[in-house]
């Protein structure tokens, strides 16, 4: 389908808005969810709230955040990605909601595993991914886009994670390897995707509004950079205590750190919609050397780099895309307000204090960092769901 066909046929699109593109339904529950999930991990952390879970609690807040937030925020973004890719007509209408349908499916799945049973829950939710994967990859052949196939492996490796960590759940009780390869799944996307958009819109910025140093283009040392980041994380998928794990970890952190310091993040403080994608993918190297540091050291428990990864890379770099994502997909200025930007500091803020709280064993900052979570992404879907919700002009669902 030509592109000029694709946005007429997005034009004529007369459903309700919520469903008219991907990123409006999964960046909406990714928003709630983020919050929601927190809101309930907390009292089962503290040993005040019990869910009817088949999950022991450590094991549902992990597999919420990782399977269930980033799924949906990695949902909204290939969703709305793919079209511009392609020059398709996005998913939209009543299969978009079935998707959606089969999300919450998932999370209702989980939470009441205990009652229906581990294998019927782990059903409902893998499909989900299983089901956007297919929607995805459909899109992508169709539009012969076949440089950004790659993104299926990442989805490949998501199903897989989750599967395993099903299937760990009920054989052993616990797990570990599907959490390592969700983690590492998510981390090699950010530094594919990434390391595409930070340097691309920090260019466009600094050529517009601040001339003089760019950022400097993918090269050797980005490949070098994303080589070893993915075998250093596959080695830890496979041995996380072994050393040399932890030295391939301490060498890709390095390595991070240098592609992200070549990317002129400094001359962007004026414009807090590109500096907060700085500020999200310092937190890439910063976990590789904490994670290869716990190798090492007992002084640096592993959970502080997990933090940095999680919370930090993997919560502030979506939460990023979703702000700028919405704002373009909707007509609205490429501005972050004031209320945006207090939603990035409360984030950026609470894995800080995450992190900080790993290294010092500290309840009343995992408490304080959990409330600065709950308060930016409830900020955040609160603040963005009438752009979500509420119907625009055509145009401007293809502005981006």
């Amino acid at each position: 389908m030509s592109k000029p066909a694709a946005l007429k046929r997005r034009r004529d699109y007369a459903g309700p808005a919520l469903f008219a593109y991907g990123f409006r339904p999964f960046f909406l529950a990714a928003g709630f969810w983020g919050a929601f999930g927190i809101l309930l991990w907390l009292p089962q952390y503290l040993g005040a709230l019990t869910l009817p879970t088949h999950f022991g609690p450590l094991d549902w807040h992990i597999h919420e955040m990782l399977y269930g937030y980033v799924a949906a925020a990695v949902a909204g973004f290939l969703l709305t990605a793919i079209p511009n890719w392609t020059a398709r007509l996005p998913v939209n209408g009543w299969p978009l909601a079935a998707l959606a349908a089969l999300w919450v499916g998932g999370r209702v799945a989980v939470l009441v595993s205990a009652a229906i049973g581990g294998l019927a829950a782990a059903a409902v939710d893998v499909s989900f991914l299983a089901v956007l994967a297919i929607v995805a990859g459909r899109e992508i052949v169709a539009g012969k886009n076949w440089r950004n196939l790659r993104v299926l492996a990442v989805l490949g490796a998501l199903i897989a994670g989750n599967i395993v960590f099903h299937a760990e759940v009920l054989l052993n009780g616990n797990a570990n390897y599907g959490v390592r390869i969700a983690i590492g799944a998510v981390l090699l996307l950010i530094s594919l995707v990434g390391g595409r958009i930070v340097p691309s819109f920090t260019g466009n910025w600094i050529k517009r509004e601040n001339p003089g140093r760019m950022p400097v283009p993918f090269g050797r040392v980005d490949g070098i950079t994303m080589a070893t980041s993915a075998l250093a994380l596959l080695v830890w998928i496979a041995a996380p205590a072994h050393a040399i794990t932890g030295a391939l970890l301490l060498v890709a952190g390095a390595l991070q750190a240098v592609r992200v310091a070549r990317w002129a993040g400094d001359r962007t403080v004026a414009d807090r919609l590109v500096l907060v994608l700085h500020a999200a993918y310092f937190f890439v190297p910063l976990g590789f050397l904490l994670v290869g540091a716990s190798v090492f050291t007992d002084a640096v428990p592993l959970t502080v780099g997990l933090h940095a990864w999680t919370a930090g890379a993997i919560g502030l770099m979506t939460l990023a895309v979703m702000t700028r994502a919405t704002l373009g997909h909707t007509g609205q200025p490429l501005q972050a307000s004031a209320i945006t930007q207090a939603i990035y500091a409360c984030v950026f803020v609470a894995a800080v204090l995450r992190i900080i709280a790993g290294l010092t064993g500290s309840l009343i900052l995992v408490d304080a960092g959990g409330a600065l979570w709950v308060v930016g992404f409830a900020g955040f879907a609160l603040a963005y769901a009438p752009l979500l919700v509420r119907r625009k002009p055509a145009w401007s669902e293809a502005r981006c």
